[in-house]
C-alpha cells in the first residue's frame, strides 16, 4: 500500500472494520448499512477498492486488517511529513510551535520520546 490518505466515508468505514474485526463480511454489510445508510453493493464495493490497497482483506468471508490502525497513523504521519515538511520533523514541530506552545506536559512527553529514542 502506497497512497495513505483515505477520504472522509472512506475512513469510517475503515473504522468500522478496525473497531469490529474479525468480522464476516454479512456483518460488515449490517454494520454499514446501520452506521453509514449504505447498500450491500457499496459496502462491497468499498470493500474491494481497500483491499486492492493492500489495507484489508477478505478471505473466505472474514474481513481482517492487514494494517492495524495505529500502522497506517504512522505511515500517513510519515506521509504527511514527507511531503509538507520534506520528511523533517523538527521542521514539522517549528512550523507548529509557531501557531501554538506546547505545555509543560507535552514538552515533558516529547522528551521522553527522544530519551527513549537515543537508547
Amino acid at each position: 500500500m502506497n497512497d495513505y490518505r483515505l477520504g472522509p466515508v472512506e475512513a469510517r468505514f475503515a473504522e468500522l472494520i478496525w473497531a469490529n474485526e474479525p468480522l464476516s463480511s454479512g456483518e460488515l454489510v449490517k454494520k454499514c448499512e446501520a452506521e453509514l445508510s449504505w447498500k450491500k453493493s457499496t459496502t462491497y464495493t468499498v470493500l474491494k477498492k481497500l483491499c486492492q490497497r493492500g489495507l484489508f482483506q477478505n478471505q473466505n468471508g472474514v474481513v481482517t486488517s492487514l494494517v492495524s490502525r495505529e500502522e497506517f497513523a504512522a505511515a500517513q504521519s510519515e506521509q504527511f511529513l514527507a511531503e509538507a515538511f520534506h520528511g523533517s520533523l523538527p521542521a514539522f514541530l517549528a512550523a507548529f510551535t509557531t501557531r501554538k506552545a506546547l505545555s509543560q506536559e507535552e514538552i515533558a512527553q516529547l522528551q521522553r520520546l527522544i530519551d527513549e529514542s537515543r537508547r
